[in-house]
């Protein structure tokens, strides 16, 4: 018999923690979840069966306050806490202190993360199962005076630059910035840090060769306590800005079935490796036109923003499967039973400027959702609900899928278009745009896409059209 959850709380907000909701419901889980005082309205407070509020708007003092979430999650009664992404999702310590509070996180044990992060431990990782990397530092630098910014020029000076200063904890590209020259390095340095304490509560950093021209590929697992480990197959998530995926579909169009499974097979061997249990990404970089030539990027041992569009391509519920293992189940799955039948995409609507990326916070006065087949939404909004500034951009995401990609596009074209946001500004007139590029509809792109002059204007012509 399948064991359960009687009450899980959700240890975040916005779509993510909606998702979760209503994967618990389907499952016959309670809810409760976490608020600051600014998301009392927030479309996860109405949904869950309880809400506690945690603290001021600064994510600090509320979402990232690991005493306040686990005081909460045993006051509430619940027998196991849900981080989603971003916050506390990939803070070893967080994970460390429930273990001890007998808390059991929807995640991997904190002795695996303390392995997988910060993420230059993975980057060694990798070397031990020659699985290649990008130049780069392979220790944190956690001096936060002049030794450590010493320490940084002598790596950028070693490998060339420009390099990116990636935080060791941190996710989703947040706090990740580019130094072009060792001008750049110091400020560059700061603003990373800077970031990355106000988004996860950490601030060391290393230091890794920027690869232009290349495919941001990665390959979704998930493992059991019992050792079964499979992967659902790839995604391409190369439709970027600063970092931060924008776009993404499944499965990647150019990789060859030889490049699949050698990329796959890796994956895997990471999560042995590492005895992971739970839900884990493995990201690459590949180079296009080399049927070969690949390169690990970093481990995300949580659940992906963009998961949705594994579980469409797959026909896995993944938050699900991430609920049944931390209950101590076995996988029901194996990978035989794994078949890619469909092509999914997904495009993140973010309450930006679509052509300056500033943060567009504000009311919304009008939302229709595009209805009709083959089309999904994970949303954290309504009509009417105020989006605050002191958190990520991201209001929905929109999701198509069809037999093939051409269909797939085809109905995110048409669902784009149905789509009425009003109140504040919204990345869809990027989408609209990358959907008509050529480059994109060949599938030959590259996270350089956004940087090409014609689509950057076609970007501005499609946001000043009312």
């Amino acid at each position: 018999m399948s064991k359960t959850f009687k009450k899980i709380l959700i240890a975040n907000r916005g779509e993510i923690a909606v998702r979760i909701i209503r994967t618990c419901e389907d499952m016959g889980i309670r809810t409760a979840t976490i608020y600051s005082e600014v998301d009392k309205s927030s479309l996860h407070v109405h949904l869950a069966d309880e809400a506690y509020e945690i603290g001021p708007p600064e994510a600090l003092q509320s979402y990232l306050n690991i005493e306040k979430v686990l005081d909460t999650a045993e006051r509430c009664g619940a027998e196991a806490i849900h981080p989603g992404y971003g916050f506390l999702s990939e803070n070893p310590e967080f994970f460390e202190k429930a273990e001890r509070r007998g808390i059991i996180i929807i995640g991997p044990s904190s002795e695996c993360m303390y392995k997988a992060k910060p993420k230059n431990r993975a980057r060694q990782l990798m070397k031990m199962i020659n699985i290649p990397v990008t130049p780069g530092s392979d220790e944190a630098i956690t001096d936060t005076g002049n030794q450590g910014i010493c320490q940084a020029r002598e790596t950028a000076a070693e490998i060339g630059y420009p390099v990116v200063v990636k935080p060791s904890g941190a996710g989703g590209g947040i706090g990740i910035i580019i130094a072009r020259n060792k001008n750049e390095l110091d400020k560059v340095i700061e603003a990373a840090r800077s970031r990355s304490r106000k988004a996860f509560g950490l601030s060391d950093f290393y230091i890794e060769k920027y690869l232009t021209g290349v495919k941001h590929v990665e390959f979704q697992i998930l493992a059991d306590q019992f050792g079964n480990v499979v992967h659902l197959g790839d995604r391409d998530c190369s439709v970027q800005r600063r970092f931060q995926k924008l776009i993404e579909e499944s499965p990647c169009s150019v990789l060859t079935p030889f490049l699949r499974m050698k990329m796959g097979a890796a994956a895997i061997d990471v999560a042995m490796s590492l005895n992971y249990v739970g839900a884990m990404t493995v990201e690459f970089f590949y180079v296009p036109g080399n049927s070969r030539e690949f390169y690990f990027n970093e481990i995300n041992s949580r659940l992906q923003v963009e998961h949705c569009i594994t579980e469409i391509s797959a026909g896995i519920d993944i938050v699900k499967q991430q609920i049944k293992i931390a209950a101590g189940n076995q996988l029901d799955i194996n990978q035989d039973d794994i078949a890619i039948k469909l092509h999914a995409m997904e495009c993140r609507i973010n309450a930006e400027d679509p052509v300056t990326f500033l943060p567009s916070p504000g009311t919304i006065t009008k939302l229709r959702y595009p209805l009709g087949p083959s089309v999904r939404i994970d949303e954290g909004i309504y009509e009417g609900y105020t989006v605050p500034f002191y958190y990520d951009s991201l209001l929905m995401k929109l999701m198509t899928w069809g037999r093939g990609r051409d269909e797939a596009i085809a109905r995110m074209r048409r669902a784009l278009g149905e789509l009425r946001l009003s109140g504040l500004k919204t990345t869809i007139p990027l989408h609209r745009a990358v959907l008509e590029d050529e480059d994109f509809l060949s599938g030959t792109y590259t996270t350089d896409l956004l940087d090409k002059p014609g689509l950057k204007k076609k970007i501005m012509e499609n946001a000043n059209k009312k």
